[in-house]
């Protein structure tokens, strides 16, 4: 799960205790808070460029950074060449994401290229300016829904002034149907495009509704959430069984539900050819037969559609007998875009291992079974062997489909229990990502707005970084693969449903906080002192109660996974303290402070409902895991929402941050590649424009 948005990846870097706090810039993961534009594409040195400008763009509330990868210059020309192949098979699946989420997301994109490209009147008017940022709002979200939000966007020009714009626009660019005039393409868009009502959400969470229904993805057509589990309820998800429906669209076909499998020569089929194509290169020149043997898997999972092959892959990937420093996730693997947990979003990280950061979490993943033995949690719930969790930092190369341009800075995969249980999993923090977060982190501003008090503002400045790392190591490395579910129980996406995702990430969550106040990872060298903790304490509560509402506008409630995770762990363990005060809310010159008063009991209190939402878990306690959530994870305090937004717009940040990816540049001698340049475009709406025309594969349609 990701640790923001995997096989697993968990919390998303939405996380403002991670994307915006981690203000102190350690010797580990940045040598500089410089941002100097530098005119040079290419990597000049194998280690950080004390020069390279983190900041791109901004726009909305968006911020477009840039990341480096250090050490690419020192691979061997069949490590260049392998992540060439497979940085090309993950940008060939960008097209699908853009699918998953709306039916008509391909149709628009389309629309907004066509328009973007090739429109020549007036670009310094006020509406073309509003134009252009929603077009950047599309491209940063895949598709016409806030990337975290997830609630539908129309652009701030009128709709005469995009009519205009399109009849402008070489009407040859744009997804016409055969015979189509100008003035029936814009009749049929404009609903799509303006009017509200219009598929408003992508997921839909709230109780009490038909949540298929609700949500406006892709993953179902014609279809209720009871025909949805009446399909689903024949197939047995006890044991060893695969994660039925993670690779296809339900609808009906002559009033009876069928599934339309993502596969070669099936749905989405000439993007995957491409991806296969790109895979079986990468075959050729894998590292080792470990690795040969799980993309050969990949390829034939692809052309089959077979998830028991999707399994057989997942093994593979996590046999610990490779030592490949290139690696690189590919599939449909998270659900959080499917309401009721069972689709998968297309994603994809290429990465190459870093060294220096991997120490810190191998040294974690290497006590992964002390960890569990010495969990809070009831003793029937821990496992009795913890299988082989392969700890690592990564240095990204690309990421691509549900991963980019927002991104995870941690991963933890895959997410089938039963193949973490027997076979083990691996845990990667995504280090270059986490520098460029530093780098701009150091800042923002944000730690002397919120923090209560000098003390917590230095220990965060210090320490906030390393809390932050810790954090999510733990959350990984060690929370992903906790715990276990009872025999007999079926899997989350059936006895949790739509509270399956925030409970997992609370559970990881409270893992972290747990031990990052042990003694045991000072023991272990990881951390200096227990100041940490502390750190990783004050940002945790000061974010789950206030600050992650900066993402939110008036007005709404909580509904994304993470956040109403966060929110479900600081509140529990505020309300669950109140009477002792471990933690409270203070004023000071009329402005509002979370103030944690008894680091020891706090970290109780996290225990004891880590113990609570495992045993939810293992259980399969819907109703205990829907109280958990809708009491504490949900509600939002509109006058301290307001005060924290008029605090937050004072420091002229933005609450979301993205990614330009790097491009890799094959050198050829003919046909041959004798060397792969990374180069960094520093311009978000051209590579936007450059992935739909070079990696546009499907047709508006699927």
């Amino acid at each position: 799960m990701k640790n923001k948005k995997s096989l697993k990846w968990a919390i998303p870097v939405m996380a403002i205790s991670t994307q915006l706090f981690n203000s102190s810039c350690n010797n580990t993961t940045t040598t500089t808070t410089t941002t100097t534009q530098t005119t040079d594409t290419t990597v000049k040195a194998d280690g950080y460029d004390a020069n390279f400008n983190v900041e791109a763009q901004a726009f909305a509330d968006l911020q477009v950074l840039r990341y480096q990868v250090p050490g690419f210059n020192s691979l061997s020309l069949q490590q260049k060449k392998l992540s060439y192949y497979l940085y090309e098979a993950a940008l060939c699946g960008r097209d699908i994401i853009y699918d998953q989420k709306s039916k008509y997301g391909i149709l628009l994109r389309k629309t907004i290229e066509g328009m973007y490209g090739t429109y020549k009147g007036d670009k310094n008017m006020a509406d073309w300016k509003h134009f252009e940022e929603y077009c950047g709002r599309f491209w940063f979200s895949n598709g016409n829904h806030h990337h975290y939000s997830n609630v539908k966007f129309i652009p701030e020009c009128p709709y005469e002034y995009f009519a205009s714009v399109v009849k402008a626009s070489d009407s040859a660019a744009l997804p016409r149907e055969a015979g189509e005039s100008v003035d029936a393409f814009l009749a049929r868009i404009k609903p799509i495009v303006y009017d509200m009502k219009v598929e408003p959400k992508v997921v839909d969470l709230r109780s009490n509704i038909d949540n298929v229904v609700n949500s406006s993805n892709n993953f179902y057509e014609g279809v209720t959430q009871k025909e949805v589990e009446a399909f689903y309820a024949k197939f047995d998800t006890k044991g060893n069984t695969p994660s039925w429906g993670l690779n296809s669209k339900l609808m009906k076909e002559n009033g009876q539900v069928v599934e339309k499998i993502w596969k070669s020569g099936g749905m989405y089929g000439a993007a995957i050819d491409r991806i296969v194509g790109w895979l079986e290169k990468a075959a050729t020149v894998a590292e080792d037969p470990t690795q040969k043997k799980s993309l050969d898997l990949l390829v034939q999972f692809y052309k089959t559609g077979d998830l028991k092959t999707w399994d057989d892959y997942n093994i593979a990937w996590v046999d610990k007998s490779s030592n490949a420093k290139i690696d690189a996730v590919n599939g449909f693997i998270e659900v959080y875009l499917d309401a009721i947990g069972k689709k998968g979003s297309y994603e994809s990280t290429v990465s190459l291992k870093d060294m220096e950061e991997t120490k810190r979490i191998e040294t974690i993943a290497k006590d992964a079974q002390w960890f569990e033995d010495n969990s809070p949690i009831a003793k029937e719930h821990k496992k009795d062997t913890v299988k082989g969790i392969t700890g690592k930092a990564i240095t990204v190369i690309v990421e691509s489909g549900d991963a980019a341009p927002s991104t995870p800075i941690g991963i933890n995969l895959p997410n089938a229990e039963w193949i973490r249980k027997d076979y083990g999993s691996k845990s990667v923090s995504l280090s270059n990502i986490v520098h460029s977060y530093n780098v701009m982190g150091a800042k923002s501003g944000m730690v002397d707005e919120f923090g209560v008090n000098d003390t917590v503002k230095a220990r965060m400045k210090k320490h906030g970084a390393l809390a932050g790392d810790l954090h999510t190591d733990m959350h990984e490395c060690i929370g992903h693969a906790s715990g276990k579910i009872n025999a007999g129980v079926e899997t989350t996406d059936k006895t949790l449903k739509n509270y399956a995702s925030c409970l997992e990430e609370a559970r990881a969550d409270l893992v972290g906080l747990y031990y990052i106040m042990d003694k045991k990872l000072v023991d272990i060298g990881v951390m200096p002192d227990l100041e940490v903790g502390k750190a990783e304490y004050d940002n945790y509560m000061m974010n789950g109660m206030m600050t992650q509402l900066t993402r939110l506008k008036v007005g709404e409630q909580l509904e994304e996974a993470h956040m109403r995770n966060r929110a479900l762990v600081a509140h529990w363990a505020y309300e669950h303290g109140k009477k002792d005060k471990v933690v409270e809310f203070v004023k000071k010159d009329g402005k509002t402070y979370v103030q944690v008063n008894d680091y020891t009991k706090l970290r109780e209190l996290f225990g004891q409902l880590l113990k609570e939402i495992q045993r939810v878990k293992s259980e399969g306690d819907f109703k205990g895991g829907k109280a958990l959530v809708e009491t504490y994870g949900v509600k939002v305090d509109p006058i301290l929402h307001k005060e924290v937004l008029e605090r937050f717009v004072k420091l002229n940040i933005k609450p979301y941050k993205g990614f330009i990816q790097p491009k890799l540049v094959p050198v050829l001698n003919g046909d041959n590649i004798t060397d792969v340049k990374v180069e960094y475009p520093d311009n978000f709406f051209q590579q936007s424009m450059d992935y739909g025309k070079n990696y546009g594969y499907l047709p508006v349609k699927n």
